[in-house]
């Protein structure tokens, strides 16, 4: 693997990184939450609300573990369960900007060069938005902390994807006012919740509606449900990328004694899923904290994150929920350097998977390689 005697936290933030799979409202800052929950009179917050002037930090710190103790479930359904608050606080053009230029500055400063962080425009209609104006907020705070972490000296790219909830009945709804903003900051679809009797099918039409479009979309497929999730995201929706993808692990046969941080998988049996996931060269948005919370793997160790970059599927690395799963890019990078021993020349090939990967038009992702992540891994790699 790749040269790694440098990789340490403070240079893991020096990394330039890609961002393709992370949710605006699972990344608020706990300070951010509560002090909007102030201003728009949300009272359910199960931390927060009692403490005075000084203790503002305390109280924020209170917040932010309990988002992560309680999204560590084990459960898919129960970590969904605490967005409940999150959104509670979204629900206004001024919090929804807030949020967004926040989302930026943060990564930016994590190092992120490129993002396209997604987020549920239905969910954010409660005093009534219409959902272009949602749209419109969301993408003003995007443009507001892309100059704040331009002027900072640590400029960023961020871009939008529209998720329609699988449990619902608005993907078509979702789908079309995505094609709407395309040039605007949107640049793609999603569909998400809970995976385990919502089929990726049960949003055929939105799907169709996009590939007619000549739009892009990706679909949170293989995290909780499996391979026959993964299967219907492909063979019927045509989903561009995997939201996760971590099941496909389970149509790879390997050989006895195998085990999830070796080099090499000489022997490995690929199943006609896996197969036409790494021939078709599908992108796999993985997230190894959060597959960790939800019960997608038992433990980073066990992660198949390394057998599936061994084996050349195009892996990349992602966050998901920075505040449930108390992460970042930059901690992402630490984990799995921790249990794979990876170096600076793997997140480059991460890196450049996911840029290649990304909906950004072709000649945009090949200056951000040539530009800036290249040179930027090889100060690094030295």
């Amino acid at each position: 693997m790749g040269t790694h005697e440098s990789l340490t936290p403070e240079r893991c933030r020096l990394a330039p990184k890609v961002l393709l799979h992370d949710h605006l409202d699972g990344g608020l800052r706990p300070a951010t939450v509560l002090e909007l929950a102030r201003e728009t009179g949300y009272d359910r917050l199960p931390v927060g609300g009692s403490s005075g002037p000084g203790g503002a930090a305390d109280e924020a710190a209170a917040l932010g573990a309990w988002f992560a103790t309680a999204a560590n479930s084990g459960s898919l359904e129960t970590y969904l369960e605490t967005f409940a608050h999150t959104v509670g606080v979204m629900q206004t053009a001024s919090a929804l900007t807030r949020v967004a230029r926040e989302c930026a500055e943060d990564l930016a400063d994590d190092g992120v060069v490129y993002a396209e962080v997604r987020f549920a425009p239905e969910l954010h209609t409660e005093r009534g938005l219409s959902l272009d104006a949602v749209v419109e907020a969301v993408l003003e705070g995007f443009a507001e902390g892309e100059e704040l972490a331009r002027a900072a000296g640590r400029p960023i790219v961020v871009r939008c994807l529209l998720t329609a909830m699988r449990h619902a009945a608005r993907s078509m709804e979702i789908a079309e006012l995505a094609v709407r903003f395309e040039g605007r900051g949107v640049v793609g679809f999603d569909i998400a919740g809970a995976e385990a009797g919502n089929p990726p099918t049960r949003h055929q039409a939105a799907f169709d509606y996009m590939r007619s479009q000549c739009s892009h979309f990706t679909i949170h497929a293989g995290e909780a449900f499996g391979l026959p999730s993964i299967r219907e995201a492909l063979s019927f929706c045509g989903a561009d990328r995997l939201g996760h993808g971590v099941r496909v692990i389970d149509d790879i046969t390997l050989p006895s004694g195998s085990t999830p941080d070796q080099r090499g998988y000489p022997g490995a049996v690929l199943g006609p899923v896996a197969s036409y996931v790494r021939d078709k060269r599908i992108p796999l948005e993985l997230c190894p904290s959060s597959n960790v919370q939800t019960g997608a793997v038992a433990s980073i160790d066990q992660h198949p994150f390394n057998v599936l970059a061994q084996l050349r599927f195009r892996v990349t690395v992602n966050t998901d929920n920075r505040l449930m799963s108390d992460t970042t890019m930059s901690n992402e990078f630490m984990v799995l350097h921790d249990a794979f021993g990876y170096g600076w020349a793997d997140f480059e090939r991460f890196t450049v998977n996911a840029m290649k990967s990304a909906f950004l038009p072709f000649d945009r992702r090949l200056a951000l390689i040539d530009e800036v992540i290249k040179p930027g891994y090889a100060v690094l790699i030295g």
